[in-house]
């Protein structure tokens, strides 16, 4: 087996001409979005395909005005393109196993209605998937254009071939469709260049675990500790394409992570109707008529902000639309979550300061190595009335990317999101996303008596997902290069 370089970064600064622009950006100015799930079914003609399509992939150097395509891929479509095996053994084993791995679905919660074996894609009875294109638009008719145009393609490449296309969006008041607004808090990258201009753009409010090393989302560079991710490496005589850089060691090898990134992408259904219902429910007064203003604060103590983005710890009586990007806040002020209950679900996603009240700035570290950058997108239309059930799709593409997959995404769904004893509670997992077996409750602490939201259910269901490897430019031709070469039959 081939041991993966982890001793130093590969190149002296951020290389942006070779990262594909997901990493540098989430497109905000191109509201319409597809994400194209493909299939190799011919090695060379593929790599033929892949060759003409790499120069077309929009890199983190440039920002495009109109539309922007970067692509992704399986681990069982690296090795479907011929990528030898002692290269493809350097990838983390999470990336090798797939989300669908009995011991990742169990740390990821998805069982009872999310189980894989009920996924619409990705699932272990679905059709394999090996590439993901992901594609931007700043309309519906540059959108449609754009795909026809990659529809052809793929039709011609005699090597491609469609699994399925997901449909995405950004709503134009930036809400999801439980409607709290999103996106909020983003880690920024340091570096310079496009990450430079995140940051200047959150400065004035954001801190707390926000500026972080390239390295903990971008595979070659130092992360937060100041160590590099494990980095797939490539023969030397593999590379055809003599464009990826030499690693140190092992002797005769070269970066084939470099300056790429894993991507997470989980397709999960959001039941609008029974998130708003329950907590109706729970605050019914005694005469059996619902408190709007109780059902409001109720359900911004599951989330942790208000619908207008407004944190709790700010404004924990009412909504104050005058904060709705503040990101300027800790936990600390809040230790018994009087204002934002601890199991709420962005005190869940980044804990900040909170997990060791005696040590907030070590606490604080600490959560700085398991933050995500996402990328996420709804999809559907938004609910009419979201006490009604219409019976139509509508939910989040969840996205994001992370050097490391265990230390990151796993680890934050694991021990934050679907722990139930998380920060000292009892039997409780996150009230919005966490997985759970039976009804079951939240609980907003209060002076002088505590609320509690009974009857949990399932408010999102997972519909599918994937792990993908997210290259630079100089990876993709390389990968091309080999299985153009490769004429191996499948």
């Amino acid at each position: 087996m081939a041991a993966p370089f982890m001793s130093r970064k590969t190149s002296s600064s951020p290389e942006f001409h070779d990262m594909q622009g997901l990493i540098a950006s989430a497109y905000s100015h191109l509201p319409c979005a597809a994400y194209l799930l493909l299939r190799v079914s011919n090695r060379p003609s593929s790599g033929a395909w892949l060759n003409d399509w790499a120069t077309r992939i929009t890199t983190a150097s440039a920002k495009q005005a109109r539309f922007s395509l970067n692509i992704a891929f399986t681990a069982s479509g690296l090795a479907t393109l011929g990528l030898p095996a002692d290269a493809l053994e350097t990838f983390s084993f999470p990336f090798l196993e797939g989300m669908v791995d009995q011991r990742r679905s169990r740390i990821l919660g998805d069982f009872d209605n999310s189980d894989p074996q009920y996924w619409h894609w990705g699932g272990p009875l679905n059709e394999r998937v090996d590439m993901i294109l992901l594609a931007y638009a700043i309309d519906d008719d540059e959108l449609a254009t754009r795909l026809n145009e990659i529809r052809e393609s793929v039709a011609h490449s005699g090597g491609i071939t469609e699994v399925l296309q997901l449909d995405a969006s950004r709503q134009s008041d930036n809400r999801e469709h439980f409607g709290f607004a999103d996106g909020i808090g983003q880690p920024t990258i340091g570096g310079g260049g496009p990450f430079a201009h995140q940051h200047e753009k959150q400065l004035e409010r954001t801190s707390h675990a926000t500026l972080l090393k390239p390295g903990e989302f971008i595979l070659g560079y130092a992360d937060e500790s100041g160590q590099v991710a494990n980095l797939p490496t490539l023969a030397w005589a593999d590379d055809l394409s003599r464009a990826l850089p030499p690693v140190p060691e092992p002797s005769g090898r070269t970066a084939l992570g470099s300056n790429g990134s894993y991507l997470v992408f989980r397709q999960m259904a959001q039941h609008v109707a029974e998130f708003w219902n329950c907590f109706e429910n729970a605050a019914r007064l005694p005469n059996g008529r619902s408190d709007a203003a109780e059902r409001e604060l109720l359900a911004a103590k599951a989330i942790g902000r208000w619908k207008s983005g407004a944190p709790l710890v700010l404004a924990p009586d009412n909504d104050n639309p005058a904060l709705h990007d503040r990101n300027d806040f800790a936990y600390t002020c809040d230790n018994h979550g009087l204002k934002c209950p601890i199991g709420a679900h962005i005190r869940r996603a980044n804990p900040r300061d909170s997990l060791d009240h005696d040590h907030p700035d070590a606490a604080l570290h600490s959560v700085r190595r398991h933050r995500l950058l996402r990328r996420a997108r709804s999809y559907g239309k938004r609910a009419d009335d979201p006490f009604v059930d219409d019976g139509k799709a509508r939910g989040l593409h969840f996205i994001c990317l992370v050097a490391d997959l265990e230390r990151q995404f796993e680890f934050v769904q694991q021990t934050w999101i679907h722990n139930p004893a998380f920060a000292g509670l009892n039997r409780e997992t996150d009230p919005l996303i966490g997985a759970r077996v039976a009804p079951a409750h939240f609980t907003a602490p209060a002076t002088p008596v505590r609320r509690r939201v009974h009857g949990l259910s399932h408010f999102i269901t997972v519909r599918g997902g994937a792990y993908f490897f997210l290259p630079g430019l100089r990876a993709l031709r390389c990968l091309a290069g080999i299985a153009v070469a490769n004429r191996e039959r499948l």
